[in-house]
């Protein structure tokens, strides 16, 4: 008989689930969202909950939905080397090349920014960073309970901080809402959508739904609709408090700006906001926890990436991986958090597309009787114009000029796709190359 999961493991499951999801960046950007959208909050926040909350359940319960054994397995239904490559470059994305050393900026900013004199700020980052990574790399070499109990005590003391803070913001609000900055003030719900990319909670759901099946299994379930069901269901509970966190921060952030000014990014927003109601004392947890939380989240990440390429690359031991990300996370954290956002963007405009291409074709699948021709006809598509967004994004980014191909391409695309200008321009031709590539399949396997 098919075992049933009780209502205290699904509670359970779903926290573990938060609390893999919620590293620094579900910190920075919902703050930093609400001090740009100010009194544009509401329709900027709907638009962040669509892709921080909405698309990472999406992801979790695709990867529930696949009966795959993990990403790569299912990404190989486009191309066994697509499979590969796209792995790969979405495990190097969460980890040493933005993920992983954002945990050690994060913690600076929110944690030890606020007490380092003008003019030592990039000394104290090396130092507060070598420290970070160094102990990361030492505990992803040996892996031991001790950050699993980290992980355990950390994850109820920061909703339970979070939730504190932002109830005392609801109650009391440090100030009124100031008038949106930038595209806030225009496209707010558009420019919320993409502000959602940077969490990367959508690559991470790939990953993290196999940790959550693989715990679904281990309580006795093992019929895939069941599965399905059960991974479903953790999912609405971890979506539940990230999305009422989400909002709470960005609410702070909106009613911050007028007394803290406008921040580069995020980071500062707690810390400031916790020092004005619950002066140092406050302060000082709230730091020693984003800390803690944040090194737990770094070594969870050098050593997912670690464990990845030593199974694609045997010949290379994990000792070397650990090595090499822990090294290279400490060298790109030292760039700043305001830097490493800056680049992580056209990273993520190529790969969000193709991440939730990967997940509608996966509930889709059955429709056209898993054929590989529509899993690259749809990846291709997606592909070549979330590239073009990419490598503009990338040329705005480092605020060169760019070149006319690209600038008669991308002028081509605004005026052809619906959406183009607000990042979703993939969205209706892929709809259009699915639905005509499946449709195809159908009939022609009818005919023979």
């Amino acid at each position: 008989m098919q075992q049933k999961i009780s209502f205290s493991s699904f509670l359970l499951i779903g926290v573990m689930l938060f609390a893999l999801f919620f590293g620094a960046g579900n910190l920075i950007f919902p703050a930093s969202l609400g001090q740009n959208a100010g009194e544009s909050l509401w329709p900027a926040i709907l638009g962040f909950l669509i892709t921080g909350v909405g698309l990472p359940f999406l992801g979790i319960v695709a990867m529930g939905f696949s009966g795959s054994e993990n990403l790569q397995m299912l990404a190989s239904r486009v191309h066994p080397i697509y499979g590969i490559v796209f792995t790969s470059v979405l495990y190097l994305t969460i980890g040493p090349f933005f993920a992983a050393p954002r945990t050690g900026a994060v913690a600076y900013d929110i944690g030890i920014s606020s007490y380092i004199p003008s003019g030592y700020g990039t000394l104290a980052l090396f130092i507060f960073t070598l420290v970070f990574f160094g102990v990361t790399f030492w505990l992803s070499l040996n892996p031991s309970k001790i950050v699993d109990r980290i992980g355990k005590i950390m994850s109820p003391a920061i909703i339970i901080l979070l939730l504190v803070l932002l109830v005392v913001a609801f109650i009391n609000p440090i100030g009124p809402m100031e008038p949106a900055h930038g595209d806030y003030q225009t496209i707010p719900f558009f420019k919320g959508f993409l502000e959602g990319y940077n969490t990367m909670d959508v690559l991470s759901s790939l990953v993290f739904g196999i940790i959550v099946i693989n715990s679904i299994r281990a309580l006795g379930v093992t019929d895939n609709v069941e599965i399905m069901k059960a991974t479903a269901k953790t999912g609405v509970v971890a979506a539940g408090f990230l999305a009422i966190i989400y909002i709470g921060i960005a609410y702070l952030g909106a009613s911050s700006t007028g007394t803290f000014g406008l921040f580069e990014t995020g980071g500062p927003v707690l810390s400031q906001a916790s020092s004005y109601y619950f002066g140092t004392f406050g302060t000082v947890l709230l730091a020693v926890i984003i800390i803690l939380a944040c090194l737990t989240t770094s070594i969870g990440l050098v050593t997912a990436c670690g464990e990845y390429f030593n199974s694609l690359f045997p010949r290379i031991s994990y000792k070397a991986y650990v090595t090499i990300f822990s090294l290279f996370c400490f060298i790109v954290s030292n760039f700043g958090l305001d830097n490493i956002i800056t680049y992580s963007i056209p990273v993520l405009l190529f790969l969000y597309p193709l991440a939730v291409v990967l997940m509608l074709l996966t509930f889709l699948s059955p429709l056209f009787d898993h054929s590989r021709i529509v899993y690259v006809s749809a990846t291709a598509v997606a592909f070549l114009i979330s590239l073009v967004d990419g490598i503009s994004s990338f040329y705005a980014s480092l605020e060169a000029t760019r070149p006319a191909w690209l600038e008669e391409m991308t002028a081509f695309l605004d005026k052809a796709l619906p959406l183009y200008s607000h990042g979703l321009g993939w969205v209706l031709p892929v709809v259009i190359v699915i639905l005509i590539s499946g449709l195809l399949v159908k009939v022609f396997r009818k005919a023979y």
